[in-house]
């Protein structure tokens, strides 16, 4: 019986091997007859990029072909950092302004400040011309101790400042927002996983304890994951040892368990973490196991649902296929991928708006779960459900009371941005010694009418029709977007989310929750009441 089985099972590998091989002579003898013998001349580069990226189109959304240049960028984002300049930039009207001078970089040592216009990149115009933010990002950055030489203009002087920078290693923050709320809570706010957030975190953390943070709200909103073990190391501060996180499985990897070590950074505290229809991969892989453990409530909307597994795989000339091996489970068993058919990115995209018309962003009741998705949380065995990203505990609708079409476009066109950096450009000094601190104005500072005609003049010049009544709707959250910007340009990232944050309905609803324990505990126990 055991020779007839392990003849079958070498039977089908042979078989399945002449079957590969035939395939892959089918390639070469189509390749090669196109090349020969087709009518025009061919780029036989490009006719092989696009062999590749036609087959893993069929395959699902996130199998994908970067080229070199993509894959370097990837590897970039990823790693944390890169070299370069060490400034945030931003184009506006063709002109390249300065957002922010990364503390520690090679801009800030040769004194380079938020608001400077840089005009020239070596010998190179550019500002008032045609240039994409990709060729001005490959001019300022370059290997690490070289120099690149710009000229900046600064508060409208006409004549040219000049920079001699030397290059350097310059990192790249996933950490966009650490402060407390209260005497007792905290909030950090991660926009990727990157190979820094674990050390991002944790400092912040520590910092927060220091001024007396006993619970934290986590925010997840819009972060679109990252890399997978900061993720996993970001949940083994929050749950006990051997707590099983995240496993994964395929047709052809075997499952893959990642436990919890003994050492945790946040394993007492109340916790919330707040996701919506933005947060995936990384981000659901970390909040499922938080719900599964009843480690912490979930608050906002229901998340992407990005649960499958990417390995590289390097081609000879630099560049690379991401190739789906595996999905995500959550530690209950659910599946954190939504589903997809014929591995359409543009189809499988289109369910985000499938769900906003269903209504589903609007009102938890439109959402319906079928038995068959049905799991228990391993603590409380609360109810909890499969079939593609996260549900919350804690269901927060999307605040449609504020916004309008005549703001969806100003933000399209970066009007704000553009009104933001003129006003600075103008009032910076009277500002900073007006209010010494980022208390002072966040306390007394408010958006002048005039900014707020210069607003909407804008809009005119650029075809945005004036609408009063859309106006009137939205007026109270365009004068804090404005607000927020200048925050962020004066004092810091963390201060455009200390202002911006006083229209996040989720963070507000958990502030309200994390402060009161007795809601907190029900919400985490299998008594919850299901219309709660």
């Amino acid at each position: 019986m055991f020779f007839m089985c392990s003849l079958l099972c070498l039977t089908v590998e042979a078989k399945a091997e002449q079957d590969i091989t035939m395939e892959m002579r089918k390639l070469q003898t189509a390749f090669y007859a196109i090349a020969t013998f087709y009518v025009d001349s061919i780029d036989g580069k490009k006719v092989v990029e696009d062999a590749i990226t036609g087959m893993l189109e069929k395959l699902d959304p996130h199998s994908a072909y970067a080229d070199p240049v993509e894959t370097k960028d990837m590897n970039e984002s990823m790693q944390g950092n890169f070299d370069g300049i060490g400034i945030q930039f931003n184009m506006l009207t063709d002109t390249l302004y300065v957002i922010q001078v990364i503390a520690g970089g090679p801009s800030e040592k040769v004194g380079l400040m938020a608001g400077d216009r840089i005009i020239f990149v070596d010998d190179t115009l550019v500002a008032g011309v045609k240039i994409k933010t990709k060729d001005i990002m490959s001019r300022l950055r370059g290997p690490k101790g070289t120099e690149v030489t710009i000229k900046v203009q600064r508060n409208r002087n006409p004549e040219l400042m000049e920079f001699r920078i030397v290059r350097g290693k310059i990192p790249v923050y996933s950490l966009d927002a650490s402060y407390m709320l209260n005497k007792t809570t905290g909030y950090i706010k991660l926009n990727r996983f990157a190979a820094t957030t674990v050390d991002e975190f944790r400092t912040a953390l520590k910092q927060l304890t220091k001024e007396g943070m006993k619970h934290l709200i986590l925010d997840l909103q819009g972060n679109g994951g990252g890399v997978f073990g900061a993720a996993v190391s970001l949940a083994e501060d929050f749950l006990d040892p051997d707590r099983l996180i995240v496993y994964t499985e395929g047709r052809n990897v075997p499952r893959e368990e990642v436990h919890s070590g003994a050492e945790g950074q946040f394993r007492t505290g109340r916790l919330v973490v707040l996701v919506d229809e933005s947060s995936a991969s990384a981000g659901e892989i970390l909040s499922g196991a938080i719900q599964d453990w009843d480690r912490g409530v979930l608050v906002g909307r229901r998340t992407f649902g990005k649960g499958l597994v990417q390995r590289p795989v390097s081609l000879p000339d630099g560049s690379m296929i991401r190739l789906t091996v595996s999905r995500y489970y959550t530690p209950s068993g659910r599946s954190i991928q939504k589903p997809y058919e014929n591995g359409k990115e543009e189809d499988y995209r289109r369910d985000l708006i499938e769900r906003y018309n269903r209504g589903e962003l609007i009102s938890a009741d439109s959402i319906h779960f079928p038995d068959s998705l049905r799991y228990a949380t391993l603590k409380s065995r609360r109810t909890v459900y499969g079939g593609g990203g996260i549900m919350p505990d804690v269901f927060i609708p999307l605040d449609t009371n504020l916004y309008s079409d005549y703001h969806r476009k100003l933000n399209a066109a970066n009007l704000f941005n553009r009104v933001a950096m003129t006003y600075l450009d103008e009032h910076r000094s009277a500002i900073t010694s007006r209010y010494r601190d980022f208390k002072a104005y966040k306390e007394n500072f408010s958006i002048h009418t005039a900014l707020l005609q210069e607003l909407r003049s804008l809009a005119d010049a650029d075809s945005i029709h004036f609408d009063s009544a859309q106006y009137a709707r939205s007026s109270p959250v365009i004068a804090l977007q404005l607000k927020a910007l200048l925050a962020r340009d004066l004092y810091g990232t963390s201060e455009y989310y200390r202002i911006i944050n006083d229209t996040n309905n989720s963070l507000r609803e958990a502030l309200r929750l994390i402060n009161d324990s007795e809601t907190y505990a029900r919400y985490l126990s299998a008594g919850k009441k299901e219309d709660e």
